[in-house]
């Protein structure tokens, strides 16, 4: 028995040893609770503190609340009770997930500047050696908005590393990165000397760097802190909602046990009664040791992207596409002709111009392909542009009804977990998991002949992914998609696949 005590404090030393090798507590969270609104809560009492040095992954559902803590770490917005205790003299600097709309048409020269308080003189060689970092050539007076979205991301990431700050928080930076782009920021963030707390989805991509886990959940409004990657926390909760559930399952069967001998007594009558009131209060007793078990996030359920109207023969012709080669526009030579059914994969790098032959291709502006007339066409674009920020959910939604009433609206929603409290919000007030959601739940209502997707998996809960492939593979009509996630276009069925860099002039 000494040996085991004597085992148990050696190891509880062991990790308070290392624990002490990464320094003082730097952000600490004292019961700290928050709100949006009276219908919505996000934090409720929460308490957690983060060390200098740690590599930390913060992660839960969609919506949950965890870009607004960190905007509570930079104090953007401040709690309604408790204390946000951050390390004297420390800086902090994010990467937000998408650049602000009033930003894209500043220079990248005027991006940077914005990342100070003060002016700073000769900063030129300073955003030279920052994109090298993050591995991207830009031109200073550029604008924003005529990068790609791999290079929007590439760019948020420098302009958080610029500031060479003490704590670095990074908003799904994996976001319409290529894989070469998730590499190289994966190895720069494994050798970074510094405190870094990192919302994604991308397990794999968490996995390779992170040494503990915070996770809000979204039920619960609290954070539970874990050490260990991704899968060593998926890991310890399953076992424990299993030994939960187990439990729970004897205090179910003693509960059962004594209700049927209370029922039993009671019938007999007399002093029978006293012992079947003992039975009820232990059964009463029995029901309040339950545990609450912990519970997953939730699922989107099944869906299927209806066709409305049948389109008979071809449905999209592509005789020559645009293209960006040596920062420059020029046409590649194609020769696509999708019909229903027909299924197009767009490839290449970061910076080729995917997402502007996209949207060309869907307004049908694109000079050498065209739509044939009377084609419905569903578009997903990454950045969300396809939906009024300004619109709640609810008139999002009905704007594309159709001959579909109501009650249909509102199931598919719901099947979407859009209840009724996202419903009543602008959807610029979403969280960006959220508006892809709503962006899913717009193309099942709208029914549309050709989709066209342009990289569906960002900001997406990684547990929504497998059956937003499965509906995907499923759809019956003419479809484009691009996607730089392998493991989501692997489940899909892909017909024909054009790589944009082997365009011939």
């Amino acid at each position: 028995m000494y040996y085991y005590e004597f085992i148990k404090i050696a190891v509880r030393a062991f990790f308070i040893d290392i624990m002490s090798q990464k320094g003082e507590v730097i952000i600490s969270f004292d019961r700290v609770s928050f709100r949006h609104s009276p219908l919505r809560p996000i934090l409720d009492e929460v308490s957690f503190s983060v060390r200098r040095l740690s590599k930390v992954a913060l992660m839960g559902q969609n919506g949950a609340g965890k870009s607004t803590l960190f905007q509570l770490i930079i104090k953007d917005i401040i709690p309604e009770e408790g204390r946000i205790n951050l390390a004297s003299n420390i800086s902090i600097a994010i990467a937000k997930q998408v650049i602000p709309r009033e930003q894209l048409n500043i220079t990248v020269r005027e991006f940077f500047e914005k990342s100070f308080s003060e002016k700073v003189y000769d900063i030129d060689p300073k955003i030279d050696n920052i994109l090298e970092v993050v591995n991207l050539e830009a031109n200073k007076e550029k604008k924003i908005k005529d990068f790609s979205g791999g290079q929007q991301a590439r760019l948020l990431l420098a302009q958080a590393l610029i500031q060479n700050p003490d704590i670095l928080l990074l908003d799904e930076p994996t976001n319409n990165l290529d894989k070469d782009g998730i590499n190289h920021l994966t190895q720069f963030l494994i050798d970074y000397k510094k405190t870094v707390i990192v919302i994604s989805h991308d397990a794999d991509f968490l996995n390779a760097f992170t040494e503990g886990v915070l996770y809000l959940d979204v039920f619960t409004k609290k954070i539970e802190q874990y050490t260990g990657n991704y899968k060593d926390v998926v890991k310890e909760i399953s076992l424990r909602v299993e030994k939960e559930l187990r439990k729970n399952a004897q205090f179910e069967k003693h509960i059962q046990e004594k209700k049927d001998k209370a029922n039993f007594f009671a019938n007999k009558g007399g002093r029978m009664r006293i012992l079947a009131k003992r039975m009820r209060e232990s059964a009463a007793e029995a029901e309040e040791s339950k545990v609450d078990v912990r519970r997953e996030d939730k699922i989107i359920r099944d869906f299927v992207i209806e066709v409305g109207k049948n389109h008979v023969g071809e449905i999209l012709n592509i005789k020559s596409l645009s293209i960006m080669k040596n920062h420059k526009v020029v046409k590649g030579i194609a020769n696509i002709s999708l019909k229903k059914g027909d299924h197009l994969l767009l490839a290449g790098p970061n910076g080729i111009g995917k997402s502007t032959l996209l949207k060309h291709l869907a307004n049908n502006t694109e000079k050498g392909a065209k739509i044939a007339e009377g084609v419905v066409v569903g578009y997903y674009r990454q950045d969300f542009s396809t939906l009024d920020f300004d619109k709640s959910v609810y008139e999002t939604l009905e704007s594309v009804m159709g001959q579909a009433d109501e009650q249909t609206m509102r199931s598919v929603a719901a099947g979407f977990l859009i209840d009724q409290d996202v419903m009543r919000n602008k959807v610029g007030n979403l969280s960006e998991g959220q508006k892809g959601l709503v962006a899913f739940a717009r193309l099942v209502l709208l029914k549309p002949n050709l989709l066209i997707l342009d990289e569906p998996t960002n900001h997406i809960n990684f547990r929504h992914l497998p059956i937003i492939a499965k509906t995907l593979d499923k759809y019956e009509g003419a479809m484009i998609l691009v996607s730089h996630v392998p493991e989501f276009v692997n489940q899909i069925r892909i017909d024909e696949i054009l790589d944009l860099s082997n365009l011939r002039s």
